[in-house]
């Protein structure tokens, strides 16, 4: 069995989670969702880290959790903040490939329906645009592959994700 992880990046609705068990099965790979852990270790939801102790400190608290990820032979579900630290994407590309689920804006905000309670990062003061905006070109850079989603089904995608992982 092939012991490189793929890691799934991407915004938030991506599929990140639901393509990546799916994958991981297909590719007879575990699969880990890292905002599952992270959650476990603060002992929260993610909003109500966001919420409690604010965005500076999340990302730092989701950095550590990434920082401390010692897996293999793994599909991992990031979650979508995890480009705002090169220290967490420099961990993970060494572990793997990293696979961009790419979503237009509009796909995501018709995917995304609990915005404000699902846990995701936008600065104060910005839009949800915004937060968009400035994370594409991270994805784009850290990316091995992108995987275009808008018009996949699950099943589309999580065949695309198993392709890239068998190259």
């Amino acid at each position: 069995m092939n012991r490189e992880n793929i890691i799934l990046i991407g915004m938030p609705g991506s599929g990140k989670s639901t393509c990546g068990v799916l994958a991981a099965k297909a590719l007879l790979k575990n699969f880990f969702d890292t905002d599952l852990l992270f959650q476990g270790l603060e002992e929260k939801k993610l909003q109500d880290i966001i919420d409690e102790n604010g965005i500076e400190y999340f990302l730092a608290a989701e950095e550590r959790t990434i920082l401390s990820l010692d897996i293999n032979a793994t599909v991992v579900a990031t979650g979508g903040s995890v480009v705002y630290s090169d220290k967490s994407m420099e961990h993970l590309k060494k572990s793997g490939k990293i696979i961009f689920l790419n979503l237009s804006y509009d796909t995501m905000v018709d995917r995304i329906k609990n915005i404000t309670t699902r846990g995701v990062v936008v600065k104060k003061g910005d839009s949800l645009k915004d937060m968009y905006n400035e994370r594409l070109p991270m994805y784009q850079k850290w990316a091995d592959l992108i995987i275009d989603c808008d018009n996949n089904t699950v099943e589309e995608t999580v065949a695309e994700i198993v392709k890239a992982a068998e190259k």
